[in-house]
């Protein structure tokens, strides 16, 4: 486990611990960067930002306020069961507590019911999203855009893992551009109280910030009992990389 600290520039507001799950295993795509933003984006809001690197075996801090997990091949996923499966009852716990948590790809598919590799291994997961996934031999991968609660929201997916809702589970977002969850229904990703699980990397928070907000919110108020005391942060790289990847994506679909 490895942990570093981030202090903002004036007094802190208070300590947020990001917990990252198996990022040498499960962050083959640049989503380790979900939390550098966040620790970045936290740090500018005023607050400490606490960055805790979870690998198998490592003492888990169960005291996180804001959990992280990334992609991964096949192999990564099955080299993380055992410890997945030990700090599973945690995880699960405080998901249904309202702990806000942010996976992405791989570890989507493992935070769903199972997930069903294309040679017939079945991977359990742990049911904290009411999801369940099938590889296959077609990749789904190009630039995606999303209608979310949040606003549109951007991101790049590729995977082969088609990924099915349960009945009554809400998804992440709908598609308006790209294949999602597995290109038929028009969904992307889960979420289920403060957790959200997606296929979309980038990553994705740095494009974003205003998910990372409604994460850090809830981080917020649970390290220090009082509301979210955000600052006025102005994004104008991010929010022209995402206006102008919105425009180019909405255009293409009306072509």
């Amino acid at each position: 486990m490895t942990t570093e600290t981030l202090e903002p520039a004036g007094a802190s507001k208070g300590t947020i611990t990001v917990v990252h799950l198996y990022p040498r295993e499960m962050s083959i795509y640049g989503d380790r960067g979900n939390t550098h933003a966040l620790a970045g984006r936290i740090r500018r809001h005023g607050y400490t930002a606490e960055v805790v690197l979870h690998d198998p075996g490592s003492t888990f801090r169960s005291d996180g306020h804001l959990f992280m997990g990334g992609g991964g091949q096949d192999s990564g996923q099955a080299r993380v069961e055992a410890d997945l499966e030990a700090v599973g009852p945690a995880l699960k716990a405080m998901a249904a507590d309202g702990v806000p948590m942010l996976v992405i790809c791989g570890m989507y598919q493992l935070f769903g019911n199972s997930f069903h590799t294309v040679t017939g291994q079945v991977l359990p997961g742990l049911g904290i999203l009411d999801v369940t996934t099938k590889g296959n031999d077609k990749r789904m991968i190009g630039p995606v855009c999303l209608e979310t609660e949040y606003g549109k929201v951007v991101g790049y997916e590729n995977h082969s893992g088609s990924t099915v809702l349960g009945s009554g589970q809400e998804a992440f977002g709908s598609v308006l551009s790209g294949h999602g969850n597995n290109g038929e229904d028009r969904t992307e990703g889960a979420r289920t109280n403060h957790v959200i699980g997606s296929y979309l990397h980038g990553p994705l928070l740095p494009a974003n910030p205003m998910v990372s907000d409604a994460l850090i919110a809830v981080a917020a108020e649970r390290a220090t009992g009082r509301p979210f005391e955000p600052e006025d942060l102005d994004d104008p790289l991010a929010d022209e990389a995402r206006t102008r990847q919105v425009r180019r994506l909405l255009s293409r679909e009306r072509v």
